[in-house]
């Protein structure tokens, strides 16, 4: 494994560090789609506001020398009770970025989702971590849709995430802002912002280009997609207002693996996915990067868990801190997903920098689970959350 130079390690000391120093060696547009989400930015920041409006209540003097972060899911035991979210375009703003994350996550031991809309084929991501899960963009048929559900099955991927939440693309201002759109225009203003970003330009742009060619969506259909400067990219990329719930159902009878429902919110949509034969569901409102002012994911966890008994609920969203984490398995959650910090320590330190990442934000829920005075993520629960700001309310005692 890679691993950071000191300079670097000395300065990313947290997730956040990591959105700091990608937007110094990212051109504007890249940093701009990562960062950037929908309209006024309520939701995404309404995620990040959810954290805080719970405390944690510790106790003390309780020997938590043997503490374990490991955490099951699907039958499957991490080292950590978080992964990586999928995040498009990766490779654009790192170096095989794809892979990067899969590789990273594989040597961590936590799950890595790819993402649809990927710039590297999912067969070679397979191969780099078998035990990474694949994100789907449905094309816009049947065929079409069971062609890519072969595809990923033979690819060897054993978990296939449906996301539910892009039925168009979001009124994205903030990336018209930075200059970012698909495909990608070449403007005087796009090759300054190139050339004014040397590593990027030599690391990442170029070098792709002269050992790979000009990127393309791989992943959205059973066969190659669209190039990213070509006038296709948009369509291949925001083409799914035609599905429904009988397409899940198709997925369902054809994909022998597990199955992920990601972008539920309300609890109805949790029990209709259910009902369907999902495996799971992803508590998310896609970073706030589609329908701005939706509610916060951890704001509607609780109601998605009791909607759907024995149902393994995750969650993503608004997740930077070890404490964050915590909140969310309280709260219920059976597993945390998280997305841009990762793909800013890809863009900043390729593989050795999102190893760091995760090993930061793993070493938090080690430190907190220590403080709170537990052991086992299975110890944690609503009793040890209480409401930021107002006294605490201790139950009655029993007659």
């Amino acid at each position: 494994m890679p691993t950071l130079p000191a300079r670097l390690a000395r300065r990313l000391l947290s997730l956040d560090d990591f959105e700091r120093a990608a937007q110094r060696h990212l051109p504007r547009p890249l940093f701009g789609y990562i960062a950037g989400a929908a309209e006024d930015n309520q939701a995404f920041h309404a995620n990040r506001q959810a954290f805080a409006h719970y405390a944690l209540l510790p106790r003390v003097l309780v020997d938590i020398a043997q503490r374990s972060t490991a955490r099951e899911l699907f039958g499957v035991r991490y080292a950590q009770p978080f992964g990586i979210a999928p995040m498009g375009i990766s490779a654009l703003t790192a170096y095989r970025g794809d892979l990067v994350l899969a590789r990273a996550a594989g040597q961590a031991q936590v799950p890595m989702i790819m993402s649809g809309s990927s710039l590297i084929r999912l067969e070679d991501v397979a191969k780099a971590n078998p035990q990474a899960w694949f994100q789907a963009y449905l094309p816009g048929d049947e065929a079409n849709i069971l062609a890519l559900v072969e595809r990923v099955k033979r690819a060897g991927f054993g978990t296939l995430v449906i996301t539910v939440d892009v039925p168009l693309a979001a009124n994205r201002e903030n990336n018209l802002r930075s200059g970012f759109s698909l495909p990608l225009r070449p403007t005087p203003r796009l090759a300054w912002d190139g050339l004014s970003h040397p590593r990027w330009l030599l690391g990442t742009f170029l070098r792709t280009l002269l050992r790979h060619g000009m990127p393309h969506f791989e992943n959205n259909y059973a066969y190659r997609g669209a190039p990213v400067l070509s006038p296709k990219a948009l369509r291949d990329y925001s083409d799914r207002g035609h599905l429904h719930w009988a397409h899940l159902a198709l997925i369902r009878r054809h994909w022998p693996g597990r199955l992920v429902v990601k972008g539920i919110l309300h609890p109805a949509d949790a029990q209709r996915a259910q009902a369907e034969g999902a495996d799971g569901v992803i508590v998310s409102n896609h970073g706030g990067r589609q329908l701005d002012g939706a509610l916060a994911p951890l704001h509607a966890l609780p109601a998605v868990i009791a909607a759907c008994p024995g149902l393994p609920v995750m969650l993503d969203s608004g997740v930077r801190r070890g404490t964050d984490v915590i909140k969310a398995l309280a709260l219920g959650a059976a597993f945390v997903f998280v997305g841009r910090p990762f793909g800013f320590a890809a863009a900043v330190g390729g593989e050795a920098g999102v190893a760091h990442a995760l090993g930061l934000l793993g070493s938090e829920v080690s430190r907190d689970l220590a403080l709170l005075g537990l052991c086992t993520l299975d110890e944690l629960g609503p009793a040890l959350l209480a409401p930021a700001g107002a006294p605490l309310q201790m139950p009655a005692q029993a007659g």
